[in-house]
């Protein structure tokens, strides 16, 4: 009888809102830019005395390269984001010498959901266009009234 493998999958769409500003460096080997940056994402769903509810999960976020420049140049606290990547654990030393281990989303895609209000001036959560030619992204507005809706698809890619 042929052995059952387990599948190979770890994958994660999560939405929500920036809680801070992203926290960007670069690595001390090879200089390479990393953003770290958590999200508020809200659930909303009915109690036992059918009673709207609602609960909030933070989670991490890590983003590598030409990604984490663009999230250190267009996110900021508030900000609400789609993020599209897989999960990670990594654990490391404190100062106290415990170890310390996070599981967070290490983003492969970014869509960056803002809006921009339509006589084409910035409201307080706008967006800058980023003219980064070697990351994919499209756009796509949406009419709302009063605003245009944009969403920025960005890759690590």
């Amino acid at each position: 009888m042929a052995e059952l493998k387990m599948p190979e999958i770890n994958s994660v769409i999560v939405a929500g809102n920036l809680t801070k500003d992203p926290v960007f460096r670069q690595t001390n080997s090879g200089g390479t830019p990393v953003v770290n940056f958590s999200i508020a994402c809200n659930r909303r769903f009915r109690d036992s005395n059918h009673q709207w509810q609602e609960d909030v999960c933070y989670v991490g976020v890590v983003a590598w390269n030409k990604l984490a420049e663009s999230c250190r140049d267009n996110l900021k606290k508030s900000s609400a984001v789609l993020v599209d990547g897989e999960l990670q654990s990594r654990t490391w030393k404190a100062q106290d010498g415990s170890s310390r281990t996070v599981v967070e989303i290490k983003a492969r895609r970014i869509q960056f959901l803002n809006k921009r209000k339509k006589n084409g001036e910035e409201d307080e959560e706008g967006f800058i266009e980023d003219e980064c030619h070697d990351i994919h992204h499209e756009e796509i507005h949406e009419e709302d009234p009063g605003h245009i809706y944009e969403y920025k698809y960005l890759s690590s890619d």
